[in-house]
């Protein structure tokens, strides 16, 4: 009897399995190297948002929410158009948050979710903004005074109909003006920033006395119904004090480590009060060795350089209002003697330097060219939430140059 040949199909189905298993093995004994470069990229970008006091990043607000024009010309205030601080003092703590209403229909109540406050942000001030509309009609003189009295209530319970309230805030209001008004309501928010449950926002009442007696809602706040009222929706500001005090320099770290080691260096040197003495014939012999040092040093002098931060280059554009970057300069060169009063040298640098350009000690480096003056860097961004923030930050600008 005839055996039966193997079946083509099942040499096939093996001939696949043995070939998968190859292929894996060589694969688990050749894995794929993660590119170096990436790791640094991750960790020069982590870096920088602790600098900038950022946890996560903002999603990109596409399209792009246009800002409370307050925030805007706050900016333009407190600083250039790189977002340099113009002068100290101008804004009251270093962060500003803006809250937009978040009722649309209820034209009496107001409410702002505040919970992007971060912890340990330390309240300074609340701004109520609400902006009143003109009222169009108008009434004979003799029927109705065109004075309005306008209150602000803190809200204790959240309803359809709240009938518990609390009064912060009165004014008395001409019925046919139009603008901002400003109410303070620090007392209030401190109390929703301790306590997040009681905040149920605010209630608006406007009366005036007519001649059948008092008469409500006579005049119109704007809501966030359509393009054009988008720009008048009422706003609560917040200025507080961020508490972070770090300052971030753009300094290198292996500057500061130089500098430290060059000054424990010159410690040493000025306890040995033998070392200037014995050395004067060293000096003597030198002279013009030390001018060519010096004439060579004088074309790379300690000076300030350009370092320009694009904001569009590190991914961070979309969510950052003003500036699109800005100049955080740095330093660069030598510091020779002599050293001119341009490079505004210490006592303890001009000793160094001395003592290096002479040579008297091998152990002891030139003076760092390090920023000697910082100015603090303003920022205009939007928030995880889409809330509208201005914030200062410190020590971020490198505006003059020294030996230290």
């Amino acid at each position: 009897m005839a055996t039966r040949p193997p079946c083509l199909w099942l040499w096939l189905w093996l001939w696949l399995c043995l070939a998968g298993l190859l292929s894996l093995r060589a694969a688990n004994a050749l894995p794929l190297r993660p590119d170096p470069r990436d790791e640094v990229l991750a960790a020069a970008l982590q870096r920088l948002r602790e600098v900038f006091d950022i946890e996560e990043l903002p999603p990109d607000v596409l399209p792009r929410k246009k800002p409370p024009q307050f925030m805007v010309d706050l900016f333009n205030k407190v600083a250039d158009a790189n977002g340099i601080t113009r002068a100290p003092g101008l804004l009251q703590g270093d962060v500003v948050r803006s809250f937009e209403d978040r009722v649309h229909v209820d034209q009496h109540r107001f409410y702002f979710d505040i919970s992007a406050m971060e912890k340990g942000e330390q309240m300074l001030k609340a701004e109520f903004r609400v902006f009143k509309l003109k009222r169009t009609r108008r009434s004979k003189r003799s029927e109705v005074q065109h004075i309005c009295r306008v209150e602000v209530y803190e809200l204790l319970e959240c309803e359809n109909k709240p009938q518990k309230k609390h009064l912060i805030a009165s004014r008395l209001l001409s019925v046919y003006g139009e603008g901002w008004e400003v109410f303070n309501v620090t007392q209030t928010v401190s109390k929703w920033v301790g306590n997040s449950s009681s905040n149920h926002g605010f209630w608006i009442r406007t009366t005036r006395v007519s001649k059948n007696g008092m008469e409500d809602d006579v005049v119109t706040f704007a809501k966030s119904q359509g393009a054009f009222q988008e720009s008048r929706n009422a706003l609560l500001i917040l200025f507080t004090n961020s508490n972070k005090r770090r300052s971030h320099s753009f300094v290198p770290s292996a500057a500061k480590s130089e500098t430290s080691r060059a000054k424990s260096e010159a410690s040493r040197v000025s306890r040995d009060t033998g070392v200037m003495e014995s050395s004067s014939a060293s000096m003597s012999r030198r002279p013009r060795a030390a001018a060519a040092a010096a004439a060579r040093g004088s074309s790379t002098a300690c000076h300030r350089r350009e370092l320009y931060v694009d904001f569009h280059a590190i991914g961070w554009s979309g969510w950052i209002i003003h500036p699109s970057g800005y100049n955080a300069f740095y330093c660069r060169g030598s510091c020779i003697f002599p050293m001119g009063e341009s490079l505004n040298a210490t006592n303890h640098a001009t000793v160094q330097s001395i003592v290096y350009t002479l040579k008297l000690s091998q152990d002891v480096s030139m003076p760092c060219c390090v920023p000697d003056e910082l100015k603090s860097l303003n920022l205009l961004y939007f928030d995880d939430k889409q809330n509208v923030v201005l914030k200062n930050y410190k020590d971020m600008v490198a505006t003059r140059c020294g030996c230290h």
